[in-house]
């Protein structure tokens, strides 16, 4: 199953919304939602691959999300423990950059331990590109943008005159721009993701729970982005 357009964004993102509301479905614990979305987002990775997309960004735990239960945050972070040490060894890694994205300092000291062996693992891979957001905020990533260039300004590294917008994106978590969002759970907001680098990027908004995103839904969501025309203003 393929895109019926031959239009395939390069950057897509998408923001992981149900996983709490599919296991209540399902009359289990809230908390046990987010291994069945762990194990979707295994199964997006290889349809990017499949589909030719060159770069992925997961809206994975929101700054917001910290105020989680304390038994729900526990399991996340179990969670995230067993996951990211089972991409230590994936053969897939052998081609994709992965990058953790947002302030990850706020995470237990073996977990961010984890992060950092992964992107310095795959930091030289170039075929294609994964990015977790987690302890991620907009309005967060562009305060911190803001605070790194106002340091580079004190220590006179930067001139405050040639700062520009291609200036400020090199400070934030994440300099790229996605194509298209794709946010799932059948809500109609963006929830503080990539403020600044989503200003034209098409969104795609599904009813979908998270863990039942299908390849099916996927391939519709590129099929619609294909229809569109991206005019970028002018």
């Amino acid at each position: 199953m393929k895109p019926t357009l031959n239009k395939v964004p390069r950057h897509i993102a998408l923001i992981l919304d149900g996983n709490r509301r599919f296991a209540k479905r399902l009359m289990l614990k809230p908390n046990k939602g987010h291994k069945w979305g762990a194990k979707k987002v295994d199964r997006l990775f290889d349809w990017c691959k499949e589909l030719n997309i060159k770069e992925l960004t997961l809206y994975v735990l929101s700054l917001e999300n910290f105020n989680r239960p304390k038994y729900e945050f526990n399991y996340l972070m179990d969670l995230f423990r067993n996951e990211f040490d089972r991409l230590r060894n994936d053969s897939r890694l052998n081609e994709v950059k992965i990058n953790f994205i947002g302030r990850i300092w706020m995470f237990p000291k073996d977990i961010q331990e984890t992060m950092s062996y992964l992107m310095n693992k795959t930091k030289n891979n170039r075929k294609f590109i994964l990015n977790f957001a987690m302890a991620y905020g907009g309005r967060a990533e562009v305060i911190d943008a803001i605070k790194k260039l106002a340091k580079d300004i004190k220590n006179k590294k930067v001139n405050i005159d040639k700062i520009n917008e291609k200036t400020f994106s090199k400070n934030l978590y994440l300099d790229d721009e996605p194509d298209l969002i794709i946010r799932t759970g059948g809500e109609h907001r963006t929830s503080n993701f990539l403020i600044w680098q989503s200003y034209y990027s098409e969104w795609v908004f599904l009813d979908v729970l998270w863990p039942e995103f299908s390849k099916k839904d996927f391939v519709k969501c590129l099929d619609d982005y294909a229809k569109r025309e991206r005019r970028f203003g002018k």
